[in-house]
């Protein structure tokens, strides 16, 4: 097979997904040729229009509701869902029926992420889907709009990258693959959306961002998108003359985002239609938080306009058409953003935990405090010392909190608002002008709703050897619980230690030889393995072998239970073996245990199914 000709990025979003590519052929280094697919979809029943986003929607029609062919495409005429613009604008009328927000529910790992569970809140006479198989049919449609476009390049030739959030943990990265796999895709790598907004910064300065960036300096990169918040730091070093960046510390997995100013907004609406002697029932609140939305990416978008219509389906006869009309002001809009979401707080002020009840709904499990600014202090603060080592960088003087930026760049479609950038970036400076550091400046000239598929398709052609890449490996060091033998107490658990198994920014597609310690593996009898990670310690080398860390220095993530194969051995035995680890290209680890003295292998892999 001779070598790919395009190098394709999709932007896998909670409220969009885009679809970028470079073709490789007519590039030339750092100057690469680029362009954003049109994605045909339906934007009405039997209505066909290629738009450069597909709103991340899968609609579920009741049978008796729509005509034969009202849901056919170019490449599929008799499938019975709508996926896109008029998924999105048909459910919000009939939110019962939408699958949204699929992406954050593909991270939860509080339920089973391949059982029908979406819509999340449909009554029993509706069809539901998986997280996952919303996933496979908005990379299926991006495949079948790629081919139809481009018959003579086909997608499966063609070398792929699908952009997750930082904070996406190992089983969520490898429910992104299995779909893309799902979906038809050949191989494919994953790129973080920081990054990637970083890589399509690169790609639209042509060679120019070495004239924005200086040696020492620090890349902030703020991502609030549909669902999440990521924050990445980023280093520019010089190497043998040459500038290059390193990534060097990513967030928590913070689920906050334009869903959660989606719903703020429709209960800010509620509340005045409720003062106008208008209550809106539970299921017309969810009909009116999808117009919300609507509302707030036209708000965003253009700023010459003062307000939205806002329509809520009627659930009775009295009102006139139907419905209840209202509109969404930039006035509320700003207030519900601002205030809300992005309060003026210290650099100290820590987000804000409550005491949760007892029972609760299954849902997404939101972040607590919807303060992104409380959240990205925490984030500076708890890396104050990321550069520590780093070559050409200052060291954290004793007045430093928090590590200082020097740059920022923005990404995702709530930073398109000025008011919003503008109320970031300046709290940020005055955060640093308090311990008397200079300014961050920001780094503009992206397109924010483009800017992680333009990324992830120059990351392609930048793993071919053009252009600059941006280093880093993984974002955590990963370690593996060890339980010490000793005699059983009553009361009290056997201790556990943690094993260094892979480093913090060991690179994808490398391998982990653990010293010769050997270890006792249980076989034949199910047995759970406990993996953790680490975002801050970053001198742990392969083999470390902790008895004691700190609350916040480790956080553990989703256990694995098995039974291994005894192997002509009895159940219960324990095996000696040596530990082998492995960063696969997908961001995951691999974990393989192999006897002392024999050829077996053992291998663990992570269970992504979740624990409902």
């Amino acid at each position: 097979m001779s070598a790919p000709r395009y190098a394709i990025g999709i932007d896998l979003g909670t409220t969009h997904c885009a679809l970028s590519y470079v073709d490789v052929t007519a590039s030339d280094g750092e100057k690469a040729v680029q362009q954003v697919l049109s994605i045909p979809q339906l934007s009405g029943p039997g209505a066909v229009e290629a738009r450069p986003l597909l709103p991340s929607f899968v609609y579920l029609p009741h049978e008796s509701e729509l005509a034969p062919g009202d849901l056919a495409l170019p490449w599929a005429a008799g499938q019975d869902f709508a996926v896109g613009e008029f998924a999105r604008t048909r459910g919000a009328a009939t939110p019962i029926r939408l699958v949204a927000s699929a992406k954050s529910w593909l991270c939860h790992p509080g339920v089973d992420r391949r059982a029908a569970i979406l819509p999340a809140e449909a009554p029993p006479e509706v069809a539901r889907i998986s997280p996952l198989t919303a996933s496979i049919r908005y990379l299926s449609h991006l495949r079948e709009a790629w081919n139809a476009a481009h018959p003579d390049a086909p997608f499966a030739e063609q070398d792929v990258t699908v952009t997750i959030p930082a904070s996406f943990d190992p089983a969520a990265r490898e429910l992104t693959a299995e779909a893309a796999k799902a979906a038809g895709y050949g191989p494919i790598t994953l790129l973080e959306e920081p990054q990637a907004a970083l890589y399509s910064w690169i790609q639209h300065s042509a060679g120019g961002w070495r004239k924005s960036v200086n040696k020492g300096d620090i890349i902030l990169v703020v991502d609030v998108g549909g669902g999440t918040t990521d924050l990445s730091l980023i280093a520019v070093l010089e190497r043998d003359g040459q500038l290059e960046l390193h990534r060097v510390a990513v967030g928590e997995h913070i689920l906050l985002g334009g869903d959660n100013m989606d719903l703020a907004l429709a209960y800010g609406v509620a509340r005045k239609l409720a003062g106008q002697g208008t209550n809106l029932d539970p299921w017309q609140t969810r009909a009116l938080a999808h117009a919300s939305r609507v509302a707030k990416e036209t708000l965003l978008a253009d700023a010459s306009i003062d307000a939205v219509p806002v329509v809520v389906p009627s659930r009775g006869s009295k009102l006139i058409g139907g419905s209840i009309r209202t509109e969404v002001t930039r006035d509320e809009l700003t207030r519900s953003l601002l205030d809300g979401f992005f309060p003026e707080v210290a650099v100290s002020d820590a987000p804000i935990s409550r005491a949760r009840g007892a029972l609760t709904q299954l849902g997404l499990p939101y972040a607590q405090d919807a303060a992104i600014t409380r959240h990205l202090g925490a984030f500076l603060s708890r890396q104050r010392g990321a550069t520590a080592e780093l070559e050409g960088f200052a060291q954290p003087t004793g007045e430093a909190s928090f590590l200082h930026p020097t740059a920022v760049l923005f990404n995702g479609g709530v930073l398109k608002s000025g008011l919003v950038a503008e109320r970031v970036l300046g709290m940020l400076n005055r955060w640093l002008a308090a311990e008397g550091a200079a300014p961050a400046r920001l780094l503009g000239g992206t397109d924010l709703d483009l800017a992680v598929a333009r990324g992830a398709a120059y990351y392609g052609y930048v793993r071919r050897g053009r252009g600059v890449r941006i280093r880093g490996g993984t974002a955590q060091a990963y370690y593996v619980a060890v339980e010490s033998a000793m005699p059983a107490i009553p009361g009290m658990e056997p201790p556990v230690q943690a094993l260094c198994l892979a480093p913090f920014g060991m690179e994808e597609g490398s391998d982990a030889e653990l010293p010769p310690q050997q270890f006792g593996l249980v076989v034949g009898e199910p047995v759970r393995f406990r993996f953790f990670g680490s975002s801050v310690r970053r001198h742990d080398q392969v083999g470390t072998l902790l008895d004691f860390w700190a609350p916040d220095e480790l956080q553990e993530l989703e256990e694995i239970e098995a039974s291994l194969p005894a192997e002509g051995r009895r159940a219960g035995d324990i095996v000696p073996v040596h530990l082998h680890a492995r960063i696969t290209e997908t961001g995951t680890l691999q974990l393989e245990a192999l006897p002392v003295g024999g050829s077996e292998r053992w291998k663990v892999e992570f269970d992504v199914r979740g624990q409902a």
